[in-house]
């Protein structure tokens, strides 16, 4: 075991502050990545897990410390020994852990990272060879699943872009179902929604959306397009009005009859196998 780990004796030590009370601080968040806290420009985020501290790790996103339970210290060894030497790793027994993040984190594990300014839309647009678009999804899993299908259906050149109302993708759930993923691939917020749309056909895309009305097209017999544009909407709603409007072509997933329509991360990981190279 390493041997500069710091033994955390009280939820209250206030070198765990950032940890506190984590899954009711969650619940009443807005996930708004814009919003900053007052310890820092760019407001915090948690990784939860060994897979998940290990994509932070890999990644851009600076690290702030990182919390440990004490049984799982000795198997996480491997991994805590890279973590950067100037980054503090605190170790806590299970029940103290429990009380300081207000539940119990079965995997033993959490880091604080530091969120990056968000890049602007239209130039993630210009460096990206294929985009996916999100209005207004509010659930966390799928929005961590689709960005685990872009980075394994899609690769590098594959950019997220998020209507104001998305959910956020450095949320800890949806950085758990994202497999980390959430951490490599760049995305950022169109806050002028939706006519960053319309920018696209200048910028050499095709605003394309999956729809399930008999005028679409059956995604199995396009042409995928150079540059790619996906639009997807929240499930139940849908795409908005402005939005559909704003769609040059519109594809449908083949189904059977009689049943209901897939699931919205089930559909962006169809839509992306079909219509992007992976790179």
């Amino acid at each position: 075991m390493i041997d500069r780990i710091t033994p955390i004796h009280d939820r209250d030590d206030p070198r765990v502050a950032p940890y506190l009370n984590q899954k009711d601080a969650w619940l009443r968040a807005a996930h708004n990545p814009a919003q900053a806290d007052a310890e820092g420009p760019e407001p915090r985020f948690m990784a939860e897990g060994a897979l998940v501290v290990e994509h932070l790790l890999a990644s851009p996103y600076p690290v702030e410390s990182v919390l440990v339970s004490e049984p799982r210290a000795e198997a996480l060894a491997g991994l805590l020994a890279r973590v950067p030497p100037q980054v503090p790793i605190y170790r806590a027994a299970r029940p103290v852990m429990a009380s300081i993040t207000g539940f119990d984190i079965h995997r033993g594990l959490l880091a604080c990272g530091r969120r990056l300014p968000p890049p602007d839309p239209v130039e993630l647009a210009r460096s990206s060879r294929a985009l996916v678009i999100l209005e207004d999804l509010a659930n966390h899993d799928n929005l961590g699943s689709i960005f685990r299908s872009a980075a394994v259906l899609g690769g590098r050149g594959v950019g997220i872009v998020l209507s104001p109302r998305c959910c956020d993708p450095l949320y800890r759930k949806a950085l758990r179902v994202s497999m980390g993923h959430t951490l490599h691939l760049p995305f950022a917020w169109a806050d002028e929604w939706p006519g960053f749309l319309a920018r696209l056909p200048d910028l050499g895309f095709e605003v394309l959306a999956l729809d399930p009305g008999p005028d679409a097209e059956p995604i199995d017999q396009a042409e995928p397009p150079s540059r790619p544009a996906m639009v997807f909407g929240a499930e139940g709603p849908g795409l908005s009005g402005p939005v559909r409007a704003a769609v040059g072509r519109f594809l449908t997933i083949p189904q059977a009859q009689g049943v209901d329509s897939l699931n919205i991360a089930v559909a962006a990981a169809v839509a992306l196998h079909r219509l992007v190279r992976p790179s």
